[in-house]
């Protein structure tokens, strides 16, 4: 728990145990910036997460926590979103967890525009298995599970959540925290599903991507003057990465309404506040048990 300070609500007595140095530290500052910006209150939150380095993150954020499984962190982010839309419900996963295991539930998610956050930590290996290449891992990468490399190209996150109809897209870098902090937070105020691809460093499987390399290739879109709502010039923002620079801030903003307004189910109040006391379900069980 946290020691009374209002800065410090969202703090818990457990400590990552993440290697030193490992970008997942700063996205948790980074959530907790945004938390804070939004003065939010950790009963009104929670994270839904996958299995891997970057879906510890519940038992270190002092909100409501559920821990799924691997590849599947946006089904159960999307449930606790319908059945109660008071909460603010952030999804987090890495790229192997969200990207390669779970991609068609990244494509369907954004064609939804369910009202949610996902917060991917995208280091292009799968990390807590000690670093297998990903979707997202460059080409002729080798791991164990691509001994003479990887023949496969990376593919782009922000441009597939754009043509897939993501409401929200941006792309952060774990070593710029005040960045991300406010990107996580425009994202969370933002209807409709958001996507914030985060550049993450891991130190023990892909150290060639650090630090340094990533300083010397981020930009920042506002910088240079993007409309993000422009859609064609987002897209091919987002298309257009390379070894040589790596965009970050918001690729697009769209004005799509989120799903949970068009379901005749959710019209008049989440399903939290249904009243089920006349609801029987014996003759189910009896069919089903």
């Amino acid at each position: 728990m946290h020691d009374g300070n209002e800065r410090t609500r969202f703090n818990t007595a457990a400590r990552p145990n993440w290697c030193v140095g490992c970008g997942n530290f700063g996205i948790l500052s980074g959530l907790k910036k945004a938390l804070l910006k939004l003065e939010l209150e950790p009963h009104q939150v929670v994270v839904a997460s996958g299995i891997g380095c970057s879906s510890k993150i519940p038992h270190w954020i002092n909100v409501y926590g559920l821990h799924g499984l691997h590849g599947r962190t946006l089904p159960v982010a999307t449930g606790l979103r319908l059945a109660n839309h008071d909460m603010v419900v952030i999804a987090e996963a890495g790229d192997g967890d969200g990207y390669s295991e779970g991609m068609n539930h990244f494509i369907q998610a954004a064609r939804r525009n369910v009202d949610l956050t996902y917060v991917v930590h995208n280091n292009g290996v799968f990390a807590l298995t000690t670093g297998q290449t990903s979707s997202t891992g460059k080409q002729g990468f080798v791991s164990s599970s691509t001994p003479d490399g990887s023949i496969e190209p990376p593919f782009h996150p922000a441009a597939l959540a754009i043509a897939a109809g993501a409401n929200f897209v941006a792309r952060g870098f774990s070593g710029d925290i005040e960045q991300l902090g406010e990107l996580i937070a425009a994202a969370v105020e933002h209807p409709g599903f958001a996507l914030v691809d985060v550049l993450q460093v891991c130190v023990s499987f892909n150290p060639e991507r650090g630090y340094k390399w990533y300083q010397q290739r981020v930009y920042k879109l506002e910088d240079e003057g993007h409309d993000p709502r422009d859609q064609d010039r987002a897209l091919a923002v987002a298309l257009a990465d390379g070894d040589g620079r790596l965009a970050t801030g918001v690729f697009y903003q769209g004005d799509r309404p989120p799903y949970e307004r068009s379901l005749p189910q959710l019209r008049d109040a989440p399903l939290v506040d249904h009243d089920i006391a006349n609801t029987d379900v014996r003759f189910l069980m009896q069919e089903l048990i």
